[in-house]
């Protein structure tokens, strides 16, 4: 594996590019919006800066991995090369079900596609390609090069060699990798959207403030970042679209607190936004 392409240029999809460029892959990063593509550019070469001043990377494995990275608006430049393609794109299906048909249609026979859905099936978006066999689930964790874990979700029809081939990816990267059958929120999604969404709950009855409920959960439970202050960092537009899927596919338990509803409603999408359950500006 040599070319590794991302689809999608969000908080996901640089944090895939920056690890895929430092542990030595040729890395496409493809965007429909150039701006978008510009603002990811600039994030990964803040990153490479930071990364050499904490004597993390030399100045010329910095540069070197900085050379390794391409930015393009065109599918099929991105795609029709690489060995590995990552879709990183929003928690839509019908949105990644769209990507994964015009990728069958430009990857090379043996290239594997994989999803960086957090919930959703890699069976039912593998299922509209020529090549179930070939795609997978890759489930990175935020901020990608602190986070240690992938998730490696297998559909129905996934191969073993696809399954061995993405672990020595994951290791590549300097991952942990965990195999997780196929099953609505996986494994760290499920457990994840159930603390948080109660959390949201006792915000919303008064139990504490969000600073203490945060605090109780990182203390009480060795947590290294409140389930709050995690959501924002996330986003609440993505993580109201997880609990939505969760709450259709697996039931009542996973109904959305209202006032997550409310903040997305107001636009208040936590970090990205400047303002969720805490303040960023």
């Amino acid at each position: 594996m040599e070319i590794v392409s991302i689809i999608g240029s969000g908080t996901m999809g640089r944090g895939i590019a920056f690890s895929s460029a430092v542990a030595g892959f040729t890395t496409f990063v493809q965007d429909i919006n150039e701006s978008a593509l510009h603002n990811c550019k600039s994030y990964i070469e803040k990153q490479f800066n930071r990364y050499v001043e904490k004597g993390q990377l030399t100045g010329n494995e910095a540069d070197a991995a900085i050379n390794r990275i391409r930015y393009t608006t065109e599918l099929e430049e991105a795609a029709k090369d690489a060995d590995l393609v990552i879709e990183a794109v929003l928690e839509i299906m019908d949105l990644k079900i769209e990507i994964f048909k015009q990728l069958d249609r430009l990857v090379k026979p043996s290239t594997i596609l994989a999803t960086n859905t957090s919930t959703m099936s890699p069976t039912e978006i593998a299922a509209q390609t020529s090549r179930p066999d070939r795609c997978i689930a890759l489930h990175f964790f935020n901020p990608v090069p602190k986070m240690k874990l992938i998730e490696v979700i297998c559909g129905l029809e996934t191969s073993e060699e696809t399954i061995t081939k993405s672990f020595e990816f994951g290791r590549a990267l300097g991952k942990d990798c965990v195999k997780i059958n196929e099953f609505p929120g996986f494994a760290v999604s499920r457990m994840n959207c159930l603390i948080g969404n109660e959390a949201m709950n006792m915000v919303m009855e008064g139990v504490g403030t969000i600073e203490d409920i945060d605090k109780a959960i990182k203390l009480g439970l060795n947590h290294p970042m409140g389930p709050l202050e995690l959501a924002d960092l996330v986003g609440l537009d993505t993580r109201l679209r997880n609990m939505e899927y969760l709450y259709k596919t697996l039931g009542e338990k996973y109904r959305p607190c209202p006032v997550l509803v409310k903040y997305v409603k107001a636009g208040r999408l936590g970090k990205k936004s400047g303002k969720g359950f805490y303040n960023y500006n």
